[in-house]
């Protein structure tokens, strides 16, 4: 039996998951790590849009799964993943929902990267 606060996405704090119309590409030490048109954009309140990029469309060649995890009451337990490349690791830098709260069911099997620890996610 699990104590964690489970929250619904509300007025108050509202998440919206929408497809990405743009081609998302994700590129860290001049790779390209991620390139889909299938994206999906979550809105959480006031922070900034997440890109979730299906695990279809992602270079797990360079990740590597850490034991680092969180949890969000919206969204559920999120594991993560390192990124590897010839200029080094971006430890933590990917995450995943793999069994996300039915509120964001949709981000089952996509990952998000975080910003500062990418090269750049772009919108083409």
């Amino acid at each position: 039996m699990s104590d964690k606060k489970v929250l619904k996405p509300s007025a108050d704090h509202p998440i919206t998951v929408a497809p990405n119309k743009a081609r998302v590409v994700v590129t860290v030490g001049g790779k390209v790590v991620a390139d889909s048109a299938n994206a999906l954009t979550l809105q959480e309140a006031n922070y900034p849009p997440a890109q979730y990029i299906p695990r279809a469309d992602v270079d797990f060649g360079v990740l590597e799964r850490t034991e680092h995890s969180t949890y969000c009451p919206f969204k559920g337990d999120a594991s993560y993943y390192s990124i590897r490349t010839g200029d080094g690791v971006a430890e933590n830098a990917v995450w995943t929902y793999e069994a996300p709260h039915d509120a964001v069911a949709e981000i089952k099997d996509h990952v998000a990267f975080y910003p500062s620890k990418v090269d750049a996610i772009e919108e083409r």
